[in-house]
């Protein structure tokens, strides 16, 4: 019985040591990469929500530090991420009667570069957007701190799909 254990705990062991930096979160990362760096998103948005640089940088952080067993420099990572907002806006997304919106649309862009030093085929530079539809009965300002997270949410986990997620 004790051989018997001792060959699945081996063979677990065995197992474990050969996958690499696979996560249960799906990220794969090289047993060579040991660093991150996430620079503050710059705001080139014509409309400047005052938060959502912080929010989305430290979202981020967040997500590669939980995600993943990398642990975060200011200079010199193996992999660094620079993003841009690019795009804030508020627009109608459904007409409804006397020809007044019905919904209106909060949609969040950004530009995200992405350098892996380790295995350079793996950078992009890619623009990543969402939106989430509100009613028009609310003001922007009702419902704004609520869609900025679930929309924020998206984008982090989009942006690190494609830096970590070899589907």
């Amino acid at each position: 019985m004790k051989k018997i254990l001792f060959l699945v705990i081996a063979t677990a062991l065995l197992a474990v040591s050969c996958v690499g930096g696979y996560s249960f979160t799906g990220a794969s990362v090289s047993s060579d990469t040991k660093t991150f760096s996430v620079e503050p998103f710059q705001n080139r948005a014509s409309i400047v929500q005052p938060m959502l640089s912080s929010e989305l940088t430290n979202a981020l952080v967040g997500k590669v530090a939980s995600s993943t067993n990398l642990v975060q420099v200011n200079e010199g990572a193996d992999v660094s991420f620079v993003g841009t907002i690019t795009g804030y806006s508020v627009s109608p997304s459904a007409i409804g009667a006397n020809d007044k919106a019905a919904k209106n649309r909060l949609t969040i862009t950004v530009r995200v570069v992405f350098k892996n030093n380790q295995n350079p085929k793996a950078n992009y530079q890619t623009q990543f957007s969402r939106y989430r539809e509100y009613d028009s009965s609310y003001s922007l300002s009702d419902v704004e701190e609520s869609l900025i997270k679930e929309i924020n949410e998206e984008l982090i986990e989009d942006i690190f799909n494609k830096s970590f997620v070899n589907w």
